[in-house]
């Protein structure tokens, strides 16, 4: 069973239809009066187009029932550039320059933010340049999703930055957060993949025809789906954001060193409010959640890319004082294209180092920013790495390279004028920071699994589990397949894991699993 039909949320309520009178003579406040829009009844139907326009004006669009010398943006559904041109034309309407012809994708994206947002190439109807191609089907239009093989797989699909359907994926990543707090595994894993196979699409979802062959939609999902369509938001994602136990775990969980159990804790005793907690004397906090609610508002907000560049000549600095020969490579969203993020990951790694000089780095260069003035909160756990004896089979187990977890003093000199957040009277700000150490060998392993996305990550190991037969950590790619030929003869378990393939780069490591190589900033899955 769908795990998220097994989760009780119940059906999705229809609305009553909405008729053409009733829209027409209904009154709204306008917000934007900059737009002036005239939704295209063709293909579309009179009664989704009423309701549509309701639902634009309730919003506060201006909407026309009649097309006017005032309309800025025509909005179609399953129309060309040039079908709408054409029945412009049949209404002896010469169409303006400034005239923008806008696929539904839009409206609902506006619909869904509560304002109008930006029009992309993505909104934008294609008009065709040869006018003998009128009754034809457009030629420049991206092929519906039923003509393509979409993979279950995020590790077979590119997915940039460029969401198409962020209404929809938004919406599923709340509806998952929620799961994740409830520790409703299976839900959770059901919504990721869905939001993940949704951002790697080239093309808007408009209507429910649009979901047919796309995998990883369980019927619940296409419900969500289907609501965001016609409503132009989730009644599931409304009732979430004011659910009080969402709320608080969001809250609570900001806090940097609060995991779930803590947030549990801090529900089920009746606290709702950060100030509440902090003042409370019965509670104990750990030396990471006291740094948490000290620097919380620095670490609540973004990092962003002039930041995360500025920390990273920091590191960089700090890692050559002592290892000039030092490879520094910065991971996790940043390095797939993320203008902002929560924190800024680094891999290091030394083709020249020692044992020794690899185990003494990250202490050596935490002393220094101690030193420094600059060191405001470490966690250092030792590697375990030579410990180890076989590849973890969890898609998120932790790796066992040494790390440490930081919160390091940035001033706002070392990123420039204007280019960081600032809190008035303070000449820095707090970043959170994670260093990693790896074995040079491992560097290839370590960084894919340190790039991410995290759903990237577990569809990638998922998929060298059930297609290759193949185990994939942060450390090593093993092949079950092919077994270790012992001096006796025999063969164990252990060894039969343990058929090490060797990778210099990223590149090398997708060759092993029969994988093109998808770039880091194809990964935002």
């Amino acid at each position: 069973m769908d795990p998220l039909q097994a989760a009780h949320l119940g059906p999705r309520k229809k609305r009553p239809r909405q008729t053409g009178t009733s829209v027409a003579t209904t009154s709204h406040d306008i917000r934007f009066r900059d737009l002036v829009l005239f939704i295209l009844e063709k293909r579309m139907g009179t009664t989704r187009r009423a309701f549509l326009m309701e639902l634009a004006r309730r919003k506060g669009f201006r909407v026309e029932s009649e097309l006017s010398d005032s309309v800025t943006h025509i909005v179609a559904e399953n129309n060309s550039g040039s079908d709408v041109l054409e029945w412009l034309q049949l209404q002896n309407v010469q169409a303006s320059s400034e005239l923008e012809l806008l696929d539904v994708s839009w409206l609902i994206e506006c619909m869904g933010a509560g304002k109008p947002v930006e029009t992309t190439g993505k909104h934008q109807l294609v008009v065709r340049r040869d006018p003998s191609l009128s009754h034809a089907p457009d030629s420049q239009n991206i092929p519906p999703p039923t003509e393509q093989k979409i993979s279950q797989y995020a590790c077979q699909r590119k997915t940039t930055l460029d969401n198409c359907n962020q209404v929809f994926t938004d919406a599923f990543d709340i509806l998952a957060e929620n799961y994740e707090f409830r520790e409703n595994e299976g839900c959770y894993v059901a919504l990721m993949r869905a939001s993940a196979v949704l951002k790697s699409l080239p093309f808007p979802i408009v209507s429910m025809k649009d979901t047919e062959g796309i995998p990883c939609l369980g019927d619940k999902v296409k419900c969500i789906i289907e609501g965001i369509i016609e409503d132009g938001e989730s009644s599931e994602v409304k009732a979430v954001l004011n659910d009080e136990r969402y709320k608080s775990f969001k809250l609570f969980t900001s806090v940097f060193g609060v995991g779930l159990k803590t947030a549990e804790k801090w529900f089920q005793m009746g606290f709702r409010t950060l100030s509440k907690i902090k003042s409370d004397k019965s509670l104990h906090f750990t030396r990471m959640q006291k740094a948490g609610f000290l620097y919380y508002e620095d670490l609540v907000s973004c990092v962003n890319r002039a930041e995360a560049e500025a920390t990273s000549v920091l590191v960089k600095e700090a890692v050559a004082a002592f290892l000039p020969d030092a490879l520094v490579t910065m991971t996790g969203g940043f390095r797939r294209g993320k203008m902002t993020g929560h924190d800024v990951d680094f891999l290091i790694t030394s083709p020249g180092a020692t044992e020794e000089e690899e185990q003494q780095l990250l202490h050596k260069v935490t002393d220094l920013w101690g030193q420094q003035g600059l060191l405001l909160y470490c966690d250092l756990i030792e590697s375990t790495f030579e410990k180890f004896k076989l590849p973890s089979r969890k898609v998120d187990a932790l790796d066992h390279f040494q790390k440490c977890f930081l919160i390091l003093k940035l001033h706002h000199e070392r990123v420039g004028s204007g280019k960081s957040s600032q809190q008035e009277g303070k000449d820095w700000k707090a970043i959170r920071v994670d260093l990693v150490m790896c074995p040079y060998d491992r560097r290839a392993f370590a960084l894919l699994g340190w790039t991410g996305s995290r759903q990237f990550e577990r569809d990638l190991r998922r998929y060298a589990s059930h297609e290759r037969k193949m185990i994939l950590d942060n450390h090593a790619l093993y092949d079950k397949t092919k077994v270790v030929s012992p001096l006796d003869g025999k063969v164990s378990k252990v060894q039969e894991a343990r058929v090490f393939l060797e990778a210099d780069s990223e590149e090398e490591i997708f060759a092993h699993l029969g994988l093109d190589y998808i770039e880091p900033w194809e990964r935002n899955a």
